[in-house]
């Protein structure tokens, strides 16, 4: 991989299915009491199906693409929101995982910035992966480019 290749990050499917769960458990009950009590629960069910369906496609909608200047964050359906974050301003990574991430072979990956805006960026559930290292590379390339440098 050279240094200009762009990387693209999404949220894994599995991860969203994950986050919408609570909600597609919560219709399942309001089926369940359909059956027992009054059909009338199915509406419940409906709206809440409908919640769930639209909360898996907003966290898919996250994109993260990553250049040798900048990261591109990109969220949202029908309002759509796009934050640039210069590479040089990066300062930490942090990956966090959860013991059902683990077993899924996914990552919360934090990094810490001084844009006032972003301090904190946070790419979800994307795969595990070493993109920490080629991240951490285009951040000290981006800082020798723009002839940043660290005082402690």
């Amino acid at each position: 991989m050279t240094q200009n290749d762009e990387i693209l990050l999404r949220p894994a499917m599995l991860f969203a299915f994950l986050k919408a769960l609570p909600l597609l458990t919560l219709a399942i009950t309001f089926l369940l009491l359909a059956w027992w009590l009054s059909p009338y629960f199915i509406v419940f069910s409906v709206v809440i199906c409908g919640f769930a369906w639209y909360r898996l496609l907003y966290i898919r909608s996250f994109k993260y693409q990553i250049t040798a200047e900048y990261i591109l964050l990109t969220q949202g359906i029908f309002f759509k929101r796009i934050d640039q974050v210069e590479l040089f301003r990066v300062k930490d990574y942090i990956i966090t995982q959860s013991l059902i991430m683990q077993i899924c072979k996914l990552m919360v990956l934090t990094l810490k910035s001084t844009d006032p805006e972003n301090a904190m960026i946070q790419f979800q559930g994307i795969p595990e992966s070493n993109i920490i290292e080629t991240i951490r590379d285009r951040v000290l390339e981006a800082r020798k480019s723009n002839h940043i440098y660290e005082l402690n």
